[in-house]
This record gives C-alpha cells, structure tokens and sequence, in this order.
C-alpha cells in the first residue's frame, strides 16, 4: 500500500502551519488535490505555547510527513520588532504586529524548503487579505525557484466549506472561530460579528488585554529605558528584548491598553474593520515618540515623520525586501543615536500616558524657556 500511495506523490511541498482552521485545510488540500507530500512548519514568534502543541498534534493527524518547530523569537524581536519601534512602525492608527512577523515566517519556510528539497511552498493565505502579498513577495526573493501555493485562495473556500471538509478528517471546530493571528508584538482578531463595524466587539474577543471597566483603579507608573532607540529596560532593570515586551504585555494588558478598533484599508483596495490587541507596542511606541521629541530637532522630527510613513507603508504592502527599505533605515538609524533615556508612562484603565521623560542628549534647556528665571 505504501509503494502505491508513493507513485501518486509526485512533489514535496513545505507548508506553514499553525494548526488552526485554514493551514488544517491547506494541509489535507495539498495532499488530496496537489498529490503532495507535505513537511509542516511551524514558526514561533511569541503565539501562545499551547498552540505549538496543538499544531504538531494536528500536523500528525492529518498526515504530514514531518513537522519542524522554529523557535524565532529572538530573531523577531532585534531583526524586525527593535526596527520597527525606531520608525515609529504603524498604519492607518495600529502597531505593525501581524504584517511584521509574516517576513520571518516565510523566511524560514523558504530556507526549510531549500534545505529538504522542497518543489514548493504553501501558505494558508485567502484572497482577500493582505498576507498574500507579504508571503509571496517573501518567498519569491528568498527562493524564486520555487512553486507558490495558496489552496485556501486558489479554491476560493469559505470557512464554512473548510469547516465541513475538515470535519470527514475528525477534526472539528466547535463553531466558525474568529480568524486570530498573534505574535510578541500584537494580535488581530477578524470574522463574525466584528465584521460589522457598527457592532462592539465582544469581550470574548480579547485575551491580552481584560476590559478596562475591570482594570485596577490605582494607576501605574512604569519606567522604560531606551539605548539608541531600542528599549532595554524596565523600571531599571536591564532585560532582553523578548522578556520585556512580554513583561509590558501582561502588565499594560491587565490595564485594558491596547485595544484598538478602526477601519483598515488593505492593499487590494478592500476597506474592512480591523481590531486588534497590542498592550507592549502601545506603551513601547508612545514612550519611544515621546523620547525623541526631545532630543531630536523640529526638522529632524518632521522629514523623519515622513520617513517613518513611508517605512510603515513599505512593510503594510509586502515589501520588506524592497532596497528601498534599507535606504529609509538609515536616515532612521541616524536620527536614533540620541535616543537614549528613560521615559516614564503612567497606566490608567484604557491608557497609558507619558509623565516624564530624561535624555543626556536632551535639547532642552530649562533657563531659556522658564518664567521663573531671567
């Protein structure tokens, strides 16, 4: 039987797998339509750990013939998060969270291709959504030779459909779930009623940040130290980059900060309501403003408000591999040798506010702008 099944097997693609509704699909997809053999990876970027445990179950289940874990969650936070925070990395009003950690995904899905001599790649992707672009763009720099596959796009498949055909393969959904992506820097949540941007998100729809009606009423004043734009500490304690975002998650996300509602509008032109989760990037982001308004100049501050758009524009689209991107770094990287201090935010239920801020290169000067002194 196995000699037969081998002769119907006529490529091996490497897919990036969460374990959740779509890559669970992908994967049986892949098999049955693509007469695939299909290797499953899944990348860690800060998602919760009960899901990696999930996906490998799953990945099992429905016959991959290997899964591989990649731990890249150091890589995440310096090569992606630390420059975002140094452009001031946002579009249209949120943190770029999800749009960020797509790059190292698909890096690694590209590398573990090449290395096990994969014909293709697949991704879990619809076409609707803006991570088609991110994923294809990735992988066709990466690894231009290989085959790009989207089942869930290329079949033009509900959730329902998925739903039902995952359900012949024991596994089952208990109802349409919310399409949820998360990672260290920030979560989305999209799909049923929040699909209607007249109704309020449900509060079963958040897990990083509890509502604010529950928050302490005590407020909070928490320091965050920066060192050439980058922060590395927390109420003067020196931690690494993934400890302390995770840190400023659970205790900016116990304030109810973070929480943000607006409509997007994505590359294809769609407008859609967006909601998503981001208690470290809210805090990080406003504190790291904060300091460089007052060590950078006014025009220093206006071109690199430009620069920072354009930036955070780039890496919405797909194009983190674009020259172009490279070039407005080092305008940035430039103005961010000042950027050095601390800053500290007050938590309030729903906010975080910035009450002070120090810097050694401070263009400050109190005698030349205080009423009190001549």
């Amino acid at each position: 039987m196995r000699e037969r099944l081998k002769k119907f097997i006529y490529m091996k693609v490497v897919l990036g797998f969460s374990g959740g509704l779509d890559t669970c699909a992908c994967l049986k997809l892949l098999q049955e339509k693509y007469g695939a053999e299909v290797i499953t990876v899944t990348v860690d970027v800060g998602q919760r750990p009960d899901q990696f445990r999930i996906a490998e179950e799953r990945a099992r289940r429905l016959g991959a013939s290997k899964h591989i874990y990649v731990d890249a969650k150091e890589e995440f936070v310096k090569e992606y998060i630390f420059r975002s925070v140094k452009a001031n990395g946002c579009y249209e009003g949120y943190p770029l969270s999800i749009s960020l950690a797509r790059y190292p995904t698909a890096s690694w899905l590209a590398k573990i291709a090449l290395e096990e001599g994969a014909e293709a790649v697949a991704h879990g992707c619809t076409g609707k959504g803006n991570d088609q672009f991110r994923f294809d763009l990735t992988l066709s720099a990466k690894a231009p030779n290989l085959r790009i596959i989207a089942p869930i796009r290329e079949l033009s498949l509900t959730r329902e459909e998925e739903m039902e055909y995952l359900a012949k393969y024991g596994i089952t959904f208990s109802s349409t779930p919310y399409s949820v992506d998360e990672n260290l820097w920030g979560r989305s949540i999209e799909g049923r009623e929040l699909e209607d941007p007249s109704q309020s998100p449900p509060e079963e729809a958040f897990q990083l940040t509890q509502s604010p009606l529950k928050a302490p009423r005590e407020p909070l004043i928490v320091s965050v130290g920066f060192e050439g734009g980058i922060p590395v500490s927390m109420n003067g304690e020196y931690m690494d980059g993934v400890k302390l975002i995770r840190e400023l998650n659970q205790l900016a996300g116990r304030y109810g900060i973070g929480r943000i509602d607006i409509m997007e509008d994505r590359v294809l032109g769609l407008k859609v309501r967006e909601v998503y989760e981001a208690p470290a990037a809210t805090v990080l982001l406003e504190a790291h403003k904060a300091l460089e308004a007052l060590v950078l100049t006014r025009e220093e501050l206006m071109v690199k408000e430009r620069i920072d758009r354009k930036w955070s524009e780039m890496v919405y689209v797909g194009r983190w591999f674009d020259p172009l991107r490279e070039d407005l770094e080092a305008f940035i990287d430039a103005t961010q040798k000042r950027v050095t201090g601390e800053v500290k935010m007050e938590f309030l239920p729903g906010r975080a506010m910035v009450v002070g801020r120090s810097s050694p290169h401070s263009l400050y000067e109190r005698e030349m702008v205080s009423f009190h002194l001549r």
